[in-house]
């Protein structure tokens, strides 16, 4: 299945080689273009329907993704898994439900994420999950591209890994640094 994904990634556009600053605030070498690979519906079914396949047999109650990647992604593996989909969204820096969207007690909650490289925001989903009183039962997403494996507190299968290696600004290697800087679509972090 991985080298299924780098294809797919790969065939869409959406793997794409330069100078980029991630979400994390990171620097990369690599970036994945998320929405070149789910604006087809196809390969977007495709993703979803791997990832809830993953999980079908743990007994979701409810799938949550992040605005914007998030939305899309949550929606067509509730879809497969025949659950509800809601997702949370940035207000200035914190996450949050809105919309009417809750998690009620004791609700299993399958969080589904686009790209990770750091799992900030997988963390605050957890957190979210936690303060609503449900169960993070499980975490997919795309790809992986952490360079060290994050332990997340419960079972986290991503239908790539991919570890690419990214950089803090005071440490961006020189080759790198000669390379124009290019600033993708970013969550608001």
């Amino acid at each position: 299945m991985n080298n299924d994904i780098l294809e797919l990634l790969k065939d869409s556009g959406a793997f794409m080689e330069g100078h980029f600053l991630l979400t994390s605030g990171r620097h990369s070498d690599k970036y994945i273009e998320k929405f070149r690979l789910m604006e087809s519906p196809e390969h977007l079914d495709k993703i979803c329907s791997l990832m809830a396949k993953q999980f079908i047999e743990d007994d979701v109650d409810i799938v949550l993704g992040a605005a914007i990647g998030g939305i899309l992604l949550s929606s067509g593996v509730a879809k497969h898994l025949n659950k509800k989909s809601i997702f949370t969204e940035r207000v200035e820096t914190n996450m949050e439900l809105r919309r009417g969207f809750e998690i009620k007690n004791n609700h299993r909650v399958l969080i589904v994420e686009d790209i990770v490289t750091t799992g900030g925001s997988i963390v605050e989903l957890i957190e979210i999950v936690k303060q609503n009183n449900g169960e993070a039962i499980g975490i997919t997403s795309i790809v992986d591209r952490s360079t060290q494996e994050v332990n997340f507190g419960c079972n986290y299968k991503p239908l790539l890994r991919y570890p690419v290696e990214s950089w803090n600004e005071d440490n961006i290697p020189l080759w790198l640094k000669e390379i124009p800087l290019t600033q993708r679509g970013r969550s608001g972090k």
